[in-house]
């Protein structure tokens, strides 16, 4: 029943439009947060119930996620608030969905599929741009090539950013990045790989990153080794490798708060109007051992815009019942299709990948 949904963190730039898409689609969610005035506001504007509550007192949460049959946290950074929420939700029989791309909050999560599945719960992160279209792309390769070992993704076109995603990125600069080799997610250098990649407006430079997808794909397909990687200007790739040598002084609770200070007091998410004329791209790539390979591609609307989206019915699907207990991925919960149902989600196939080189990425070394 979506009216026993509660959102939270409603009130954030990406929780309130969320909370706009849901009720624009007929919804009627109870929003909720940490700070009384922004979601008393929120829900008087839109004429939703509410509740106010911070994630630091285990009882309390459990008393708040009891009335509910699921919940969205929009509130990050999730390496923070997910624990918290999933230990009530769990106590409570509450689903769980969020909005997260952290590799390490995915895999929490999946650590904890067998006792969700004990208590009836359904444990559901990265139901928005992360990790939705990626997840979904790998899942679609995946039913083709059932025998890949080797899965590359690729990002181009982020070119908005709300003060939640940038604060989720400067935790990242503390960290290295991060790869799935043989199974296992390991640390890896900045920049660890080069790339050229057509996403569908010709080759780019890339390089990988430590995107969520190195976490969910292993989940979703079983494919052991996994690269993501994003398009960047060709310059960046050797600052990037210059600057893993201070991810100690990134990582420092000082410099961390300074960066996260200087978020609040300039950035605010991008507009409607910017959002509009956003355009994302994905390309995936699969790959077995015989050297056969299979490559496609996802054009997408704003990364907000369908966040939004794909979080509303995510939740609105989880909340009637609809999912399986346990960890999922978006793709194992609503199948490889799913991104393909929103408005300016476009799928292609790349030709001529199988069984040869693919023509759109090349391990050629862009800086060198």
């Amino acid at each position: 029943m979506t009216d026993e949904l509660l959102i939270y963190g409603s009130y954030g730039y990406t929780g309130a439009l969320i909370v706009e898409t849901a009720t624009e689609e007929g919804l009627s969610p109870t929003l909720a947060g940490r700070r009384a005035e922004p979601v008393e506001r929120q829900a008087t504007d839109r004429g939703l119930d509410h509740r106010v509550f911070s994630l630091d007192h285990p009882a309390v949460i459990e008393a708040h996620l009891d009335e509910f049959d699921a919940v969205l946290n929009c509130a990050g950074p999730f390496s923070a608030t997910a624990e918290p929420m999933v230990e009530a939700c769990l106590r409570s029989g509450t689903d769980y969905l969020d909005i997260t791309g952290e590799i390490a909050a995915f895999e929490a999560l999946a650590e904890r599929d067998r006792e969700a599945e004990k208590a009836d719960v359904t444990l559901l992160p990265g139901v928005g741009f992360d990790v939705v279209p990626t997840d979904c792309l790998a899942a679609y390769l995946e039913s083709r090539l059932p025998s890949s070992t080797q899965l590359r993704l690729a990002i181009d076109g982020m070119g908005t950013f709300s003060p939640g995603t940038l604060k989720s990125i400067v935790e990242g600069l503390s960290r290295s990045g991060a790869a799935r080799i043989d199974g296992k997610i390991e640390s890896v250098p900045p920049a660890w790989k080069t790339r050229r990649i057509d996403l569908g407006v010709g080759p780019k430079p890339a390089v990988t990153i430590p995107w969520g997808d190195v976490a969910t794909a292993y989940y979703t397909t079983g494919i052991p080794n996994v690269e993501t990687y994003a398009t960047v200007p060709r310059l960046a790739v050797a600052m990037m490798r210059r600057t893993g040598a201070l991810t100690p002084v990134f990582g420092s609770s000082a410099v961390q708060r300074a960066l996260n200070a200087v978020i609040d007091a300039t950035v605010s998410g991008p507009t409607a109007a910017e959002r509009a004329r956003s355009t994302t791209r994905v390309w995936a790539e699969v790959e077995n051992d015989e050297g056969k390979r299979l490559a496609a591609r996802l054009e997408t609307p704003d990364t907000y815009d369908l966040t939004a989206r794909t979080a509303v019915e995510s939740a609105r699907r989880v909340a009637a019942g609809e999912v399986a207990p346990g960890f999922q991925t978006p793709a194992s919960a609503f199948g490889p299709e799913f991104v393909l149902e929103f408005d300016g989600v476009e799928r292609e196939d790349v030709a001529g990948s199988m069984g040869e080189p693919s023509e759109t990425a090349t391990a050629d070394a862009i800086d060198d």
